[in-house]
């Protein structure tokens, strides 16, 4: 089934130098130690924009497909950041824009990082149990609320709560809805869950089909992906099952 991504797109048009600024984790607070998260600065239509990614190891990120570009600049480091370059980016090959269906990418890094405190991988979760995954948060840069103009200076975090949908678990997508949620400035970050694994990638917000419908949060589900993930990194030592 195809999903109709009729509004709410999460691809950023995050900026600096008094431009418009988009993006945001609503009902969220800041957040307390997230190492592995990444923010992507890159330029699209003249702007700078930003996507949120998450350190799989010392050589690769892992981010959404819709923030593909032609050159990054990777900040790590929630509070000492490090800046880095990517040397290639792997957008998934099925991925096509204006379908949330594939939305899955990794870059790997033109040098690695100095692992410490505050620059640490995260494991992801490449077993798709039947069951959905509980206590999960997602976090990032964006604005705080509806009112702000600006993406915001530290990383905020919020809890979310997955729910069942038939049309989501068949789009190997896992999805939410309401608030606590993510939105456009958190765009590629990690959905962290049980065991602090990532076991989504944060891609979009959308409606499935009818103006009826409710508007749904929507994060790729990793372990759908573990063999392209395998085929690219060469390794399974980020895997937690």
């Amino acid at each position: 089934m195809f999903i109709r991504c009729e509004l709410l797109t999460l691809i950023l048009a995050l900026t600096f130098g008094g431009q418009v600024h988009t993006g945001k984790i609503i009902g969220g607070q800041v957040a307390q130690s997230r190492p592995y998260m990444v923010l992507l600065e890159y330029h699209e239509a003249g702007q700078i924009k930003h996507c949120g990614g998450f350190l799989l190891n010392a050589d690769f990120v892992m981010t959404a497909a819709h923030c593909h570009s032609g050159s990054y600049k990777v900040s790590l480091g929630v509070n000492n950041v490090s800046n880095k370059s990517v040397e290639k980016s792997y957008p998934h090959e099925d991925y096509k824009v204006g379908d949330l269906r594939n939305d899955i990418m990794l870059l790997k890094l033109s040098s690695q990082p100095i692992l410490s405190k505050s620059v640490k991988p995260i494991a992801i979760a490449c077993k798709d149990d039947e069951c959905l995954p509980k206590s999960c948060s997602t976090s990032g840069w964006g604005r705080t609320d509806e009112n702000e103009k600006f993406m915001s200076r530290v990383l905020m975090e919020a809890n979310v709560t997955l729910i069942d949908n038939k049309q989501c678990n068949e789009d190997k997508l896992y999805c939410s809805k309401g608030e606590p949620r993510p939105a456009e400035g958190d765009s590629g970050g990690p959905l962290v869950c049980e065991g602090e694994k990532a076991y989504g990638v944060v891609s979009a917000a959308f409606k499935y089909n009818t103006t009826d419908s409710p508007v749904l949060y929507s994060y790729t589900k990793i372990a759908e992906y573990r063999n392209w993930i395998h085929s690219i990194m060469g390794s399974s030592d980020t895997c937690n099952n």
